[in-house]
């Protein structure tokens, strides 16, 4: 049966209630308002972050300039200076990026992945960071590349046993020494212990592990972080990054990692290497370019160091004398061929060339420079690409000379390198002065060479003549 329908007066109240039970009702609910009111102005005040992290949030990524002397994987003495960091949006300064004081990309435990035209080479793993001449690098240990595991082969069942489905019982041999495991004096052999009996553990004490660091801090790839996370650990030996180690010479005790040997100044047996640092795991990309044709390789070199001599000022010896070409016209026989002129030899000369992006040809780069004392000498850097009719299409021209290098620094090649995790190459070129110097990452694209990023200036000493 239905229940009988209940009307309301005018005024919208019940009129089965008392008044004064209604005007209570009212009260509450408008006190609920008001507080639901102040609620959400106070969450509109909220400075802090309400929401989650989104999942599309970009993983930061550093580029770095291993420099070592010694054998490489085994250097002697060695540095990382820091280059960029991609946030996502745009390229920060390497060696100012989130200081505390030391900057992000020099944190303790950072691991870098060390480059050689795009191919992994060794890691490198940062201990510690100190300042050489105002400017931060890190100190560290280079190793090598983690070999494959071999995985290990299953049990292997013979096929020629007879009913391999009939259970085969064991006893288990008693122990030779006569005594039980379990105390009872006997000779007889402990029962097997129950695979189901609960097991305690000691819960670890506060001294044990270390709070793990801020969540919300951006982070490199990190070795100890990778490593619990690889064993399900979840303090994985976390220290605070944070917290500076900041010393010279050797440490006592367990008052933080040791610090290894530094590299001064810019010694002319000085090595370099790009160093790559990112949480996420990213495809192999080779920089280096196939020629269809390996002389299209060496007509483009012979082309390029014409440019750099005749940048450089180096002119080619005539074949003859002015004397010589006089006194040959009055001679009846003709003279013999002569050989050509051996051209000005290129001092410090490197040629390298890259595919800084799949299918976008070949991007050459060469740097050459004169021969004597640093005042007298003079340096070209040429950025080239060949054209449609398989000439040489100079892109970028740098000449400078040692009397203006704090002015115009020297252009010296590292290495190409995915700045922006967008799988296209950027070349990363040292700009040395007498004085200081400068990282700067350059993009080549549809014909043309534009300057992203540079650092700040660095002193390092005078150059070596």
């Amino acid at each position: 049966m239905l229940s009988p329908s209940v009307s309301h007066d005018s005024r919208g109240r019940h009129p089965e209630l008392p008044l004064r039970k209604q005007k209570n009702r009212s009260r509450r609910a408008f006190s609920a308002i008001v507080l639901g009111a102040a609620t959400l102005a106070a969450f509109g005040q909220y400075p802090g972050t309400v929401t989650k992290k989104s999942k599309d949030t970009p993983v930061l990524r550093a580029i770095a300039v291993l420099e070592w002397t010694g054998q490489e994987g085994k250097p002697n003495s060695s540095r990382l200076v820091p280059v960029s960091v991609f946030d996502g949006q745009a390229l920060q300064d390497g060696g100012l990026y989130l200081a505390r004081p030391q900057p992000l990309a020099v944190t303790s435990e950072v691991e870098y992945q060390l480059e050689k035209n795009g191919k992994p080479v060794g890691l490198f793993d940062i201990r510690n960071a100190g300042q050489e001449q105002g400017s931060w690098v890190g100190y560290g240990t280079w190793k090598p590349m983690p070999s494959a595991v071999p995985k290990t082969p299953g049990p292997v069942l013979d096929e020629g046993a007879d009913d391999s489905d009939r259970p085969t019982l064991h006893r288990k041999k008693p122990s030779s020494s006569g005594s039980s495991d379990s105390g009872t004096g006997s000779g007889e052999p402990s029962a097997p212990s129950d695979p189901d009996r609960p097991t305690l553990h000691k819960k670890p004490s506060a001294t044990d592990t270390e709070a793990p660091p801020d969540p919300d801090r951006p982070t490199l790839h990190n070795k100890a972080a990778a490593s619990a996370l690889a064993q399900n650990e979840p303090s994985g030996g976390y220290t605070d990054p944070d917290r500076p180690v900041l010393k010279r010479g050797k440490s006592s005790g367990n008052n933080g990692p040791e610090v290894l040997p530094t590299l001064m100044g810019l010694p002319q047996e000085m090595q370099q290497a790009v160093a790559v640092s990112d949480a996420r795991t990213r495809p192999e990309h080779p920089w280096t370019y196939t020629w269809a044709n390996p002389d299209d390789e060496i007509k483009m070199k012979v082309a390029m160091e014409a440019i750099a001599r005749d940048a450089l000022g180096l002119e080619p010896p005539s074949h003859a004398p002015a004397a010589n070409r006089a006194a040959a016209k009055t001679r009846t026989k003709p003279a013999p061929p002569q050989p050509p002129a051996e051209l000005p030899k290129l001092t410090d000369e490197h040629f390298r060339v890259f595919e800084l992006a799949y299918g976008s040809g070949a991007t050459m780069v060469l740097s050459a420079r004169t021969d004597g004392p640093l005042a007298n000498q003079k340096f070209v850097t040429l950025i080239a690409q060949p054209d449609l009719y398989g000439n040489v299409l100079v892109l970028l021209k740098h000449v400078t000379d040692g009397s203006q290098l704090d002015d115009s620094p020297r252009m010296r090649l590292v290495d190409a390198v995915d700045a922006l995790a967008d799988n296209r190459g950027e070349l990363l070129f040292e700009m040395r002065g007498t004085s200081q110097r400068q990282f700067a990452l350059y993009r080549v694209l549809r014909g043309h060479v534009d300057k992203l990023f540079e650092t700040g200036g660095s002193q390092y000493g005078v150059a070596p003549e």
